[in-house]
C-alpha cells in the first residue's frame, strides 16, 4: 500500500493539473471500490473548481469550490494518472480507456485525471470542507510526521507505558499519521533500534532521536518519488526510486549497509507484516 512519501508524491504531481482548474465532467464508472461512492458523486464533482489539493496521512484531499472536499485513498493498487497536459518536457496524450479506470475527471483545460485501481481497495468520498476531524477515516489520526506537532516531547509522551514493540507503535496511525511498513523498517535501522524492543522501554533520548530520523527518511523518499515495488506509479506514470536506497527493507540475507558491520539482514513477522533489521546494529 502506498505510504506517506508515495501519496505526497502523487499529490505534488496532481497539483499543477488540478489546483485552480474546474472539473468540466466527472465520470463514475462503477458504484464504488472498497466502499460505495457517495450519492450523485459525478454530479457533485462536475462543475466544481479545485481550490486546494492537500494530504492528510495517506489520503489526498481536494477542497472544492462547492464547499465539499473529495477524499482519495489509493488502497493497494490505486493510481491517479494525468493525461492531455504537458508535464515537464513531455506531453501525455489521453490513453485508451482501461478496464480498471473507475473514475475519470475531465478538467476544463483539457487535462484528464484517471483513478485506476485493479484490486479495488481504493476509496473516494465527499464531505463538507473543514470537517476533517469528523470524518471517520481522519478523525483519530495522529500528527503528521513532517509537521510541528510531531516533536521529541510528543513522541516521548506518546510511547510512555507502551508494551507493544516499537515497530507496531510507529505503525499505529493514532500515534503518528502516514508511516507504513517500509519506512518504519528503514527508520529503525538508521536509529539503531530493534523492531522487537518494547516501545515504553526505550530511553527518552533514543525516542527523541527517532523524530529527525523519521523526517530524514521521509524527505529522502519524497525527493526520490517514493518507492515502486509492485503497482505504485507517480502521477505522470513514472516509477519512484527510493527502493534503490533501501538499507534493510526486502533485503533479507544481504549484508548490512552500515560501514564496518559484518552481519546480514534478517526478516521476522510482526503483526502479520515482515520486519527487516540488522541483529548487530539494532538493539
Amino acid at each position: 500500500m502506498p505510504e506517506l512519501p508515495e501519496v505526497e508524491t502523487v499529490r505534488r504531481g496532481l497539483a499543477p493539473a488540478m489546483e485552480g482548474a474546474v472539473i468540466a465532467l466527472a465520470e463514475v464508472r462503477r458504484d464504488g471500490l472498497r466502499w460505495p461512492f457517495p450519492e450523485r458523486m459525478a454530479e457533485r464533482l462536475t462543475g466544481a473548481r479545485v481550490e486546494r489539493l492537500r494530504r492528510r496521512s495517506k489520503y489526498i484531499l481536494a477542497d472544492l469550490s462547492t464547499g465539499e472536499t473529495l477524499l482519495i485513498h489509493l488502497g493497494m493498487s490505486g493510481r491517479m494518472l494525468i493525461s492531455g497536459t504537458a508535464l515537464g518536457s513531455f506531453h501525455h496524450a489521453h490513453p485508451a480507456p482501461k478496464k480498471h479506470d473507475h473514475v475519470v475527471l475531465g478538467m476544463d483545460d483539457g487535462a484528464r485525471i484517471t483513478f485506476n485501481d485493479a484490486r479495488r481497495f481504493g476509496a473516494m468520498d465527499l464531505f463538507p470542507t473543514g470537517d476533517d476531524a469528523a470524518h471517520p477515516l481522519l478523525a483519530k489520526l495522529g500528527p503528521e510526521p513532517l509537521g510541528n506537532a510531531f516533536n521529541e516531547d510528543y513522541l516521548i509522551a506518546a510511547l510512555v507505558g507502551k508494551t507493544t514493540p516499537i515497530k507496531a507503535a510507529l505503525l499505529d496511525q493514532h500515534i503518528v499519521a502516514g508511516l507504513g511498513n517500509i519506512y518504519v523498517c528503514e527508520v529503525l535501522h538508521r536509529a539503531g533500534i530493534s523492531p522487537k524492543r518494547k516501545a515504553g522501554r526505550i530511553a527518552g533520548a533514543r525516542v527523541a532521536a527517532l523524530v529527525p530520523v523519521i523526517r530524514e527518511v521521509l524527505a529522502e523518499a519524497i525527493a526520490s518519488g517514493g518507492s515502486s515495488l509492485k503497482d505504485y506509479r507517480q502521477a505522470d506514470g513514472e516509477l519512484g526510486y527510493f527502493q534503490h536506497a533501501f538499507r534493510v527493507y526486502d533485503r533479507e540475507g544481504s549484508p548490512c549497509a552500515t560501514p564496518g558491520c559484518t552481519a546480514t539482514i534478517r526478516r521476522i513477522v510482526q503483526g502479520g507484516r515482515s520486519s527487516f533489521y540488522c541483529p548487530a546494529c539494532q538493539r
